[in-house]
């Protein structure tokens, strides 16, 4: 399938560069970015998906989270598609900010209004890692995933229904439970219907519990002063527990002081991407 390039810069050595692309999988034009570091112009390298939270574009974490810096240190090619579908002419698509446009929530949609586009995690899973295996010097066999708030939720269910797929997954304050939260509530009966049996797919805490995927530990950094944690929007305890129950491996750090932006993203950033590059490398 055809890539435009929409941009590119110099960035540590390597490239970032945002293309877009007529999707099968969300019959509209999507766009991602993606950073290839400096050794890619010689070799195929692990790639490191990343996935943005509620109201986001591929835009959020290329400009504000300073990943460049350690995807070159460590080999890594980023990817980071855009959170939604755009333009899709759905009546009430654009009504809300938690719901619609930047808010596809890394589900298949199952309700008829959203069923044709709103497939995002067939979108990340599938088509977006084929693009990118088929365009760039990517090794297809090692893959990471990690992501913030929706998108913290969209790396956990990933790797959680995807056994194998991933080497390593972490999250910054993720939507862990979403079946058990307002943003999740309202996302997911708008996209899947009200049967909760079809809930339990796309969610983290439910999914752990029968998890086959490999035994990577996953990190999560969770900021203290996050208002959405105080909110129980977010709800680490019961994702922790459900992996302790599970006895999936899992590392919580509740960091004092922080809230839920990109300052927050930047100053851990590194942790995760040393995180990631141990398994990429360990896999390889």
């Amino acid at each position: 399938m055809a890539l435009t390039q929409i941009s590119s810069w110099r960035s540590f050595g390597g490239v970032q560069k945002v293309f877009s692309h007529e999707s099968s999988t969300t019959k509209c034009t999507m766009k991602f970015a993606i950073y290839l570091p400096p050794q890619a112009e010689a070799e195929k390298v692990p790639v490191l998906y990343w996935l943005s939270g509620l109201t986001c574009s591929e835009q959020n974490f290329i400009q504000k989270a300073a990943a460049q810096r350690y995807a070159a240190q460590h080999g890594l090619i980023i990817v980071g598609p855009d959170t939604s579908p755009r333009g899709c002419n759905i009546e009430g698509e654009d009504d809300s900010w938690d719901f619609g446009s930047g808010a596809g929530f890394y589900v298949d949609a199952t309700e008829e209004k959203w069923k044709t586009n709103y497939n995002m995690f067939s979108y990340v899973t599938e088509e977006l890692p084929a693009l990118v295996n088929a365009n760039f010097n990517a090794l297809p066999d090692k893959q990471s995933i990690f992501g913030h708030s929706m998108g913290g939720h969209g790396a956990l269910i990933a790797f959680l229904k995807c056994p194998g797929k991933y080497q390593s997954v972490s999250a910054f304050s993720p939507i862990c439970n979403p079946m058990e939260c307002p943003w999740g509530q309202k996302a997911f009966n708008g996209y899947l219907g009200p049967n909760k049996d079809t809930w339990k797919q796309y969610d983290a805490t439910e999914l752990v519990k029968t998890s086959s995927s490999p035994p990577a530990s996953i990190l999560i950094d969770q900021g203290k002063s996050d208002d959405f944690y105080v909110q129980k929007q977010l709800l680490p305890e019961n994702f922790v527990g459900a992996c302790r129950d599970s006895k999936v491996p899992v590392a919580l750090r509740i960091q004092e002081g922080y809230d839920h932006s990109y300052y927050f993203i930047q100053t851990f950033v590194a942790d995760h991407m040393e995180h990631h590059a141990q398994f990429l490398k360990a896999a390889s």
